[in-house]
């Protein structure tokens, strides 16, 4: 393990990022090395937290490595659209989830298609993405539309039209009543996790109105920190920023709390290269606009400034 020790004058600067190297550094050191669903194996710790302060248009963005936020912001716009394919992602050139119907279609027919021919059937052949892209009822199925049985008679249940909006309820009720305690959006559909892709990682999100600020927490099951944890945290930032915007709040804190927080052992090029640098700097965002509703954002609507990373770390995907 080639990893320089963090310097003590590093460890004085206040650097949001420091939590997160600390982070990364403890579990490659004295994680718990086990076999992992990929079979891949990772070294993990149970329970960690980590703060971020969004105050001054401030963004958790990882220094210390390139994110690539518009992906990141794509994806979490495409979870409120509800939509469960991943047709529109590939449209827009997010290939994020492309693995797991991938994965699926090479099994399934034994045809070895590269990804971006796959990708590119996806988008050009509806019959063929609705086939092979979809997901099963992940993140966006669960935030917007919840489902509801109701009773049909003789012990029978039907499934109602139109399910639970989560996410609408949570801006209504923050709106009329931001000092309870419910203010929760929940992923974690247990009738529903083996029809998924993947059960959520990200499944639980809180908020809470103190004065005039708005918090946001996650609790993440399963995290992978030297991938997707930058996504992770950017998104619940930024849902976090959109709520505030719709309630005529102020941004306040994000907190991220990960279960089982994990580094895969094929990782060890970015754990080492990432440990050797040192974070600086930091990212601003504006939202240009204001919406008629949370489910209204566009693309075109966050600007980013301030952000000098150092280069990406390339690493490959479990799945």
């Amino acid at each position: 393990m080639a990893t320089a020790p963090l310097r003590a004058d590093s460890l004085a600067d206040d650097h949001w990022e420091w939590q997160y190297l600390a982070l990364m550094r403890r579990i490659w050191e004295h994680g718990d090395e086990r076999v992992d669903r990929t079979g891949i194996g990772t070294r993990s710790l149970f329970g960690a937290q980590l703060r971020f302060d969004l105050a001054d248009g401030a963004m958790p963005l990882l220094t210390t490595k390139r994110v690539y936020w518009k992906t990141a912001t794509r994806e979490l716009l495409w979870f409120l659209t509800g939509e469960t394919n991943i047709r529109p992602l590939c449209a827009q050139g997010v290939e994020i989830w492309t693995d797991w119907p991938l994965d699926r279609y090479r099994r399934e027919t034994g045809e070895a298609i590269a990804r971006a021919d796959f990708s590119r059937r996806v988008v050009e052949d509806v019959d063929f993405a609705a086939r092979w892209g979809d997901l099963g009822p992940v993140y966006g199925k669960q935030w917007v539309d919840w489902p509801v049985y109701e009773p049909a008679g003789e012990g029978l249940f039907r499934r109602r039209e139109h399910g639970i909006n989560q996410v609408a309820d949570l801006v209504r009720n923050v709106r009329a009543n931001p000092g309870r305690r419910r203010h929760i959006i929940e992923g974690w559909n247990v009738a529903e996790l083996d029809a998924m892709a993947l059960p959520p990682c990200h499944k639980t999100y809180q908020f809470h109105v103190s004065g005039n600020r708005l918090s946001g927490l996650l609790h993440q099951r399963s995290c992978d920190l030297g991938l997707g944890f930058a996504f992770n945290i950017w998104s619940l930032a930024l849902l976090t920023r959109m709520v505030a915007q719709q309630c005529d709040l102020e941004p306040g804190e994000v907190i991220w709390m990960g279960g089982d927080v994990h580094l895969y052992l094929n990782h060890a090029p970015l754990v080492e290269e990432q440990l050797r640098r040192v974070p600086s700097g930091g990212a601003r965002l504006e939202i240009a606009r204001r919406p008629e509703t949370i489910f209204d954002y566009r693309i075109e609507d966050f600007v980013v400034s301030g952000y000098a990373p150092q280069a990406h770390i390339p690493a490959p995907v479990a799945v």
